[in-house]
Parts: C-alpha cells; sequence; structure tokens
C-alpha cells in the first residue's frame, strides 16, 4: 500500500483529511513519549516539523533498522512528520526555530526546561515570538514539586506510580515492570488531548497558552483510577488495588488445545457459562458467587473455579458456544499472530505500506474513526533532516548557508 499523493498539500504532501488540517506543530521531541503524542496530531492532519540534532532521535536506532536511522521503534511513532536537522546552540539553527515557532501554532516538547531555558526557547521567549501559541511541555515531574526537573523514564515513573507493585501484590515476589513502555504512551495520550483542549480554547478566545503535562502526575493518575479503591476513604475500608484486576487467577484461561479470554459480566451471563461448563448449580447454591458484590469479595476463587472449567474443552468449542451465548469472549493471540487478525486486517489498523527508503513494512494506522473529517497517513517516516532544505526554504533561510546540520 502506497500513499496517494494527489490534491498536494505542503511540499507535494498529499492534502489531509483530517480535523486538524491548517494546524502546524514544531515537534521538539524525542524517544516515544513526545513522538507518539505528536504522530497522533499528524494522523488528525497536523503539519508536524520534527526539529533534530545531527545525531537524530535515538529511537532511529531503537530495534531492528533495514535503512540506517530507521529503526522500528522510531518507524511506529514518527509518521506524517517532516524532518529538519538544526543545531539550536548556533544562531543560524536557533533563528531557524525561532521562525519556526513564529508561524506554527505549537510548539511541542519533551527537553528538559532548564535546557529550554538555557537556548532561548523558555514559555516567554515563545511566547513573544507568538502570542496566540500553544507550548506543550511534557516533563517528567511537575514544576511545582519538588522533583522539577528531574530526569524521568518509563521505567522510573512505573516504579514511582506503584505500578510495579501491582505485579507484586498480583503474583508475589519483587515489584516488576509492565513488559510495554506504558507509561510513555498514557503520558502521550494526555499530551494529545491536552493540545487539542488548549487548540480549542484558543479557537474560542484567541489566547494561547502554556501546557505542562507531567509524566509522573499522569501516569499516578491514571494508576490509581481503580488502584486506590479502599483507600479512597478516609479511614480506608480495605487495602489498595482493585481486587479483580489483581487476582492471580485473572488470566487467559487454557483449553483443551491453547487459551481463551472469557468474561462473564451480568448474573445471568455467569450462570449460562457454568452451565455450559458443566457446572449448572454454581451460581445457586454457592453464596460466595450470587451476586455481584459476593463475587467481587471472592474474586479469586470464582476465576479459578473458571479456570477448571474452561480446561474441559477446546478453544474452537468454547469461542462457539460463548458466541452462541452472548458472552464476551475472545481467542488469546500471540503478538506474531495479532498482525494477521482478521477484523483487525479488515478495518485497515494492520496494513502493508511501501517505504522509499528500504520498500515494504507493516503499519499500525490511525485507531480512531472520523465520519466527516478522517485521519489520514500523507507522510511515512522521515529519513533524518529528509526536509531540512524544504522547511529552511519556506523560512526565508538558505540551505546553501546552513551550517547547523
Amino acid at each position: 500500500m502506497t500513499t496517494d499523493t494527489s490534491q498536494a498539500g505542503p511540499a507535494g504532501a498529499r492534502r489531509s483529511t483530517g480535523p486538524l488540517a491548517g494546524i502546524s506543530v514544531v515537534d521538539l521531541s524525542t524517544v516515544l513519549l513526545g513522538p507518539y503524542a505528536t504522530q497522533i496530531l499528524g494522523d488528525l492532519g497536523a503539519d508536524v516539523i520534527k526539529v533534530e540534532t545531527g545525531r537524530g532521535d535515538i529511537m532511529r536506532h531503537a530495534g531492528p533498522a533495514p535503512a540506517d536511522g530507521m529503526g522500528a521503534l522510531f518507524m511506529a511513532a514518527n509518521r506524517n512528520k517532516r524532518s529538519i536537522v538544526l543545531d539550536l546552540k548556533s544562531e543560524l539553527g536557533a533563528e531557524a526555530l525561532r521562525r519556526l515557532i513564529a508561524k506554527s501554532d505549537v510548539f511541542f516538547t519533551n527537553v528538559r526546561m532548564d535546557g529550554l531555558k538555557r537556548l532561548g526557547f523558555g514559555p516567554e521567549e515563545v511566547k513573544a515570538l507568538r502570542p496566540d501559541g500553544l507550548y506543550v511541555h511534557c516533563a517528567g515531574y511537575g514544576a511545582k514539586g519538588p522533583l522539577a526537573g528531574s530526569p524521568a523514564y518509563d521505567d522510573l515513573i512505573q516504579a514511582g506510580s506503584g505500578v510495579a507493585e501491582l505485579l507484586a501484590i498480583r503474583e508475589g515476589g519483587p515489584p516488576k515492570y509492565l513488559p510495554s513502555l506504558v507509561a510513555d504512551k498514557t503520558t502521550g495520550l494526555h499530551a494529545a488531548y491536552a493540545t487539542l483542549a488548549g487548540l480549542f480554547h484558543r479557537e474560542r478566545t484567541g489566547e494561547g497558552q502554556f501546557i505542562e503535562v507531567p509524566m509522573y502526575e499522569v501516569f499516578t493518575s491514571f494508576t490509581l483510577i481503580e488502584n486506590l479503591y479502599g483507600h479512597t476513604f478516609i479511614p480506608p475500608t480495605t487495602g489498595v488495588a482493585y481486587s479483580r484486576s489483581v487476582s492471580p487467577n485473572r488470566k487467559p484461561y487454557a483449553t483443551l488445545d491453547g487459551y481463551i479470554g472469557v468474561l462473564p459480566y451480568s448474573d445471568e451471563q455467569w450462570a449460562t457459562f457454568f452451565e455450559l461448563g458443566g457446572r449448572p448449580g454454581v451460581m445457586t447454591e454457592d453464596p460466595r458467587f450470587s451476586t455481584y458484590k459476593a463475587r467481587t469479595a471472592n474474586i479469586d476463587a470464582l476465576y479459578a473455579l473458571v479456570s477448571e472449567t474452561v480446561a474441559t474443552k477446546t478453544s474452537a468449542e468454547w469461542l462457539r458456544l460463548l458466541e452462541e451465548a452472548d458472552i464476551p469472549a475472545m481467542r488469546c493471540n500471540s503478538l506474531a499472530e495479532v498482525v494477521d487478525d482478521a477484523h483487525l486486517r479488515a478495518t485497515g489498523l494492520i496494513h502493508e505500506r511501501d517505504h522509499p527508503a528500504f520498500g515494504p513494512y507493516v503499519a499500525v494506522g490511525p485507531p480512531v474513526n472520523f465520519d466527516a473529517t478522517p485521519s489520514d497517513i500523507r507522510r511515512e517516516p522521515p529519513g533524518l533532516g529528509e526536509h531540512t532544505a524544504e522547511i529552511l526554504a519556506e523560512l526565508g533561510l538558505s540551505a546553501a548557508s546552513d551550517r547547523s546540520s
């Protein structure tokens, strides 16, 4: 699959159909949190200009790379962007960024604030360049707390937010990290919606503003939604951690030939499930499971019983029976199997594309669907500095005289 270049927009790219068409974003972010957020903005139609140093975003070198600087993690979070290489410590590089900011709606960054101020791109300097622009700063920690300015990475935030302890509560033993950069991605999602909210406010009032997206606070908020639990109340009524989600028996269940996920929810669904599994009296004869409140209090025992019941049939048998009974269930896929999932292929989420630097690759497209303003992919992930000359020309600067790369 290749990108249609008809109806060309800036620099020959296809004009966006997304709701942010016409919005421009200066993206001074690296690794995953910031690039994931700005890719969402790009998918929604914004013209995202990725500002990189001569070494490029470190994620260009993360994972397998069939072409230099085009590592797997970079590919996953940097489509719909143009790349410009600038040395912000040089006058020409700084001037180019100043001009970019002055003509853009959003200045988005996850560089530490002290470093931004040293370079002359703190909130006040940027506001002077574009008074109605948004300054979106993804920080590790909120500026009002004692950790302000400290470095933050996914591992550190998983540790500090209590997520690592959740795995210890469920499995016993020491705290562990989730095998996903979940703090980075969660914070990126918050940064994307915060940017949209800032643009909505500007649309109403004409005012720009500074928006801080602190990683520690964002991910702690995300974690505590269900896991503050009994400590919601003063004094606490029970311990922390939602009993259902930390049950060691909450897991894909082994069938005779594989694994499935199954989740009866209503009283009727639970009764039907156990009837299908040859245990028709469970819901009526055992008071531990007869009501939602009782099931929550005895969730470990209930899930253990589910595990025993599921083990009596094959995956195909269970999925057929559960579908007929309208009980939520899902085959447990390996990650490799997800790539070929019939539903995800049919919706177009997972598809093949053709990159000009190395050819075909698997892409995971925008997951949200808009009827009137659909998201789209107009640009493949850019090579390092691929658009430097093009963007400098748009700024009225000569690429020939550029010494910033």
